[in-house]
């Protein structure tokens, strides 16, 4: 199923919460509120330690709370405005969800890293339950099984375990940037080709297609699926849970219907690439891989499942991320020209004219790195992060936090400190070196999360990016496409809402820097032959 196939039935999931409040009309809905109106007086009116929740927006329903805020899927963006009213630490209400967002490094390192025993539960949305995709990690509640998963993941991705994936990388970027060169108008493809290639070669041994790959699509189709189910509107269902306990023929619950859809998509996502190794293991061809490597050690139909899902968990979330990162990265270099010429003669003083960059460079290519860096804090994949859940009550700078609040890191407001990033929404990578000329200690970590939830794949996904761009950087120029006459066409790039936030396509140029460039990128082609 192609994704604009997938996003129609979809699109009622992402619908505005308010359009979908009159269907309250009925009787049993205004039972309902009447009920948790009287509950939620008594809840919200104190609670035993008498202390203040931190300041936050008004409440626009008694009921609902702030419900209707939430229907934005770029929901970002008004929070970056509410904290420059109500401060860093703000506090909001959606029914008798409790929620708070955390806007700097500092509050969010507090609560989720140093007493990250209290705030490293996840926070519930039903609709991530309905479509599937409470299999992955990131969506498992914190218990024996999400350690069980996080074990796995940091002995695969831990920093000096990546060694051990070079060979298909640098094999994949040389694919890639051919590809890039026999049609550059294609570029978004070929990023998304090159990352899911990285990943599924090293979670399942399959080498992807250049083109219309089916397990590349189903990776993009599931993760349509999550972005557009996991924030906190993207359907009335995760305002108001209980809805997820009706039918789907009653009013308001049409939901369970397209859920459905996306239930499918996720499921195949994660058995079709899995029954591939299974298959190839029996034929005595699969390729080494994490999944043919543990599927011996799987005793029980447990074990099967969770080697399965943590690999679809790499598989999709790796994928996708990276992908995005990438695309932002060309973005970026279309825009803002006099980075591109400072990377490139940073490129051709150190490694020439001669060859492509290697992972052996990168030590040598400081500017690079912190083009990466900034590719990370400019656009960050996931802007509110992974949302955390408090197993307990807490007390922080004098505010109440109860038992099973959302706590919601910031990244894009992390992101846009003006204190610490001078011209926030300009993309300079200067600003990561010191008086001295060397890299500062601002490595954006936080872009990868915090605490027991950080991402576990962050070094793998360093180091792909990093890759993708230097490569791009030595062999190619880009610029914004121009019209007839020959001038550069406006660049106007939109970003996607959700939980992951996507470039949306846009055009640009993208040519080889020199004719012995160009021989190099046909020379790849020859030698993959």
């Amino acid at each position: 199923m192609m994704t604009h196939q997938l996003l129609a039935p979809l699109s009622g999931l992402s619908s505005d919460l308010l359009s979908a409040l009159p269907t309250f009309s009925s009787i049993f809905y205004v039972g309902l509120a009447a009920f948790f109106s009287l509950w939620a007086m008594r809840r919200f009116s104190s609670h035993p330690r008498n202390l203040p929740y931190p300041p936050g927006p008004p409440s626009k329903s008694f009921i609902l709370g702030n419900a209707a805020d939430l229907s934005d899927s770029k929901l970002w963006f008004p929070m970056v405005n509410w904290a420059s009213i109500y401060g860093p630490i703000m506090y909001f209400r959606s029914l008798n969800k409790h929620i708070i967002v955390l806007n700097t490094e500092e509050d969010a390192t507090e609560l989720l890293e140093k007493r990250s025993s209290i705030f490293s539960d996840r926070s519930y949305f039903p609709l991530i339950d309905l479509v599937g995709w409470t299999f992955s990690t990131p969506f498992k509640h914190y218990g024996s099984e999400w350690q069980r998963h996080r074990r796995f993941l940091q002995q695969m991705f831990r920093a000096g375990a990546l060694v051990q994936y070079r060979g298909v990388q640098i094999e994949k970027v040389n694919d890639m940037m051919h590809s890039i060169y026999e049609a550059p108008e294609d570029f978004m493809t070929h990023v998304k080709t090159y990352s899911t290639a990285i990943v599924m070669s090293a979670m399942y041994g399959y080498k992807v297609s250049p083109k219309d790959d089916y397990f590349t699509q189903l990776a993009e189709d599931a993760m349509v699926v999550l972005s557009v189910s996991s924030y906190p509107g993207a359907s009335i269902v995760n305002i108001l849970p209980f809805l997820r306990y009706l039918p789907s023929w009653f009013p308001g619950a049409g939901f369970h219907r397209t859920a459905k859809v996306g239930l499918n998509t996720v499921t195949r996502m994660q058995d079709v690439p899995y029954k591939y190794v299974q298959d190839n293991m029996a034929a005595g061809t699969a390729l080494p891989s994490f999944v043919s490597e543990n599927i011996e050690n799987c005793k029980t139909e447990d074990d099967h499942k969770l080697l399965k899902a943590i690999a679809a968990t790499g598989y999709a979330g790796g994928a996708d991320t990276t992908t995005a990162s990438i695309i932002a990265f060309i973005h970026a270099m279309a825009e803002f020209p006099e980075v591109q010429r400072k990377a490139q003669e940073e490129i051709d003083r150190v490694i020439g004219h001669d060859k492509l960059v290697t992972f052996e460079d990168e030590a040598s290519l400081p500017y690079i790195h912190a083009i990466c860096r900034e590719v990370f804090r400019w656009r960050p994949v996931t802007p509110l992060g992974n949302f955390h859940a408090s197993i307990a009550e807490d007390v922080y700078k004098g505010y109440y936090i109860p038992k099973g609040t959302t706590i919601i890191p910031n990244i894009w407001a992390m992101s846009r400190n003006s204190e610490k990033y001078k011209d926030p929404e300009r993309f300079d990578p200067d600003r990561f070196f010191t008086e001295s000329g060397e890299l500062n200690k601002d490595d954006v970590n936080y872009t990868f999360g915090f605490g027991r939830r950080i991402c576990p794949g962050r070094h793998m996904a360093f180091a792909t990016v990093w890759l993708a761009i230097a490569s791009t950087l030595s062999a190619f120029d880009i610029r914004p496409s121009k019209d007839a006459s020959g001038k550069n066409d406006p660049l106007k790039v939109e970003y996607s809402g959700g939980m992951i936030s996507h470039p949306l396509p846009f055009e640009c140029s993208i040519a080889p820097r020199s004719e012995r460039m160009k021989q190099l990128l046909i020379d790849l082609n020859n030698n993959r032959m």
